[in-house]
């Protein structure tokens, strides 16, 4: 029967025995939301537009909700972005 082994028994992952690594530290990363709201043509032709020049793919955006306001409708899109 094998044996359950701590990972500080792992001489491997000793702290003393890591090497610091020459990769940089990945950036600061924040939500950043991007809100459609219009007729229902004007937002998924914006949508479809935003994935012809390579921004978002269709899938990305939230199917259509009613906005409360005759013939509107929003779409969100939640994006992580690089801040410094």
């Amino acid at each position: 029967m094998a044996q359950e082994k701590n990972f500080s028994d792992n001489q491997d992952l000793d702290a003393a025995n890591l090497k610091p690594s020459s990769q940089k530290p990945l950036p600061k990363r924040e939500p950043i939301k991007h809100v459609l709201i219009g007729s229902p043509k004007a937002v998924t032709s914006t949508i479809h537009f935003l994935q012809m020049i390579g921004y978002a793919n269709v899938g990305d955006w939230s199917p259509l909700q009613q906005t409360g306001n005759p013939d509107e409708v929003m779409s969100i899109l939640i994006r992580q972005i690089s801040v410094a």
